[in-house]
């Protein structure tokens, strides 16, 4: 099980008061009425994340389009977001020496 998986076991949606929503999977071929709740979510690309309150509404809404997204809590989404800044931060350039060092007896 992935330490995400594991999180997310941990930290049931309905006690977080915000959701974030991610939408992972392409709208073109679904059902007019999932895409009609996209829509209402306001989510109209792929990986574009919305926050919205954690309301019986909101969650029956997910419920209807949840083979199409990703719904993660405000500490699941912080941890991702900082992870990914973290990986993308600068790291020392790498120095690559490419003249070859002649010896002192390979010139003789």
């Amino acid at each position: 099980m992935s330490a995400y998986n594991a999180f997310k076991a941990c930290a049931p949606v309905a006690w977080s008061p915000n959701l974030y929503i991610t939408l992972v999977r392409g709208i073109p071929g679904t059902r007019r009425l999932h895409r009609r709740t996209l829509e209402a979510l306001r989510l109209r690309k792929c990986n574009r994340t919305v926050m919205r309150w954690s309301t019986p509404t909101v969650r029956g809404m997910l419920q209807q389009v949840k083979r199409l997204i990703v719904i993660e809590t405000e500490e699941m989404y912080n941890a991702r977001k900082e992870k990914l800044a973290n990986h993308k931060a600068l790291r020392p350039p790498l120095v690559v020496n490419h003249h070859v060092a002649l010896a002192a007896d390979s010139v003789q």
